[in-house]
C-alpha cells in the first residue's frame, strides 16, 4: 500500500508473519534508504496498531531512516475492543518477541522496541528478561501507576531492566507525575533519557506534538 501523503518514506505497507507462535499483524514502515536500524512500535491498553500518536512516530522514525514496524499486541488481534487481560500478559510479550524476530530478518542492523503506556510496559518487562533482544527501548508515556492510585506501582522490573530506555511523558499525565518518573527512572542501572511534552497528557497530544525531539533523543541513546 503506498502512502501518497508521505514522499519521504519508499512505503508503508501491510505485514504479517503467522508462520509460528503468536502472530505478528501490523504495517511495516520503510525508509526510503537501506534497511539498516529497526523498531517496533506497539499500542495501550484501549487503542491498536492505528492510534494517531502510533503512526506520527512511526513516520517520523522512518523519516530519519528506521525500518518501523507498527504492530498489534496478541490481545487486540484476538478482540477488537476491551482491555488485555493479565492472564494474557505473557502471550503479548511472547508476540514482541516474535516481531522483533520478524523484523530483524529486514533490516542489517540491530531492532529496537517501543510502545504506548501497555505496549511499553510490556516490552519493559520483556527486556528486563531478555537483556539482548533489543537495542533499546522507547517508553511512550509508561504507566507508572493507574489514576489516582500512586501506591499501586508498575516499575518492579525496573532494577533488572538494563536495556538503554528513553522515556516520553506528558507534562500532565494522570499515570505518573513528573517527580514520579524521575523516582522510576533512578531504578533502572542502563541508560536512560526524557523528552517532556509540555502541556500532554497519556495521549501525548494524540502525536500533533513536535516528533523530532523524540528522534533524535532516541538516535543519541542508541549512539551513548
Amino acid at each position: 500500500m503506498r502512502d501518497v501523503t508521505a514522499p519521504w518514506l519508499s512505503s508503508i505497507e501491510p505485514f504479517e508473519d503467522a508462520s509460528t507462535g503468536p502472530a505478528v499483524r501490523g504495517f511495516l514502515h520503510r525508509p526510503a534508504g537501506p534497511p539498516r536500524r529497526g523498531l517496533v512500535l506497539t499500542h495501550g491498553a484501549g487503542s491498536d496498531c492505528d492510534a494517531p500518536l502510533l503512526l506520527a512516530v512511526a513516520s517520523a522514525f522512518a523519516r530519519a531512516g528506521f525500518t518501523v514496524l507498527r504492530c498489534d499486541l496478541p490481545f487486540r488481534q484476538a478482540r477488537s475492543a476491551g482491555p488485555p487481560s493479565p492472564a494474557g500478559a505473557a502471550r503479548d510479550r511472547a508476540g514482541l518477541r516474535r516481531a522483533v524476530g520478524a523484523l530483524q530478518s529486514l533490516v542489517t542492523g540491530r531492532v529496537s522496541l517501543g510502545g504506548h503506556s501497555y505496549g511499553g510496559r510490556q516490552a519493559s518487562m520483556l527486556l528486563a528478561e531478555e537483556p539482548a533482544l533489543a537495542e533499546a527501548v522507547l517508553l511512550l508515556s509508561y504507566p507508572l501507576h493507574p489514576p489516582r492510585r500512586p501506591d499501586q506501582w508498575r516499575t518492579g522490573h525496573f532494577p533488572a531492566l538494563r536495556t538503554s530506555a528513553l522515556f516520553v511523558h506528558g507534562s500532565r499525565d494522570p499515570f505518573g507525575s513528573l517527580h514520579e518518573l524521575g523516582e522510576a527512572m533512578r531504578l533502572i542501572t542502563a541508560r536512560t533519557a526524557l523528552v517532556l511534552v509540555d502541556g500532554a497528557g497519556h495521549d501525548l497530544a494524540r502525536g500533533s506534538a513536535p516528533l523530532a525531539p523524540i528522534v533524535e533523543a532516541f538516535s543519541r541513546l542508541l549512539r551513548a
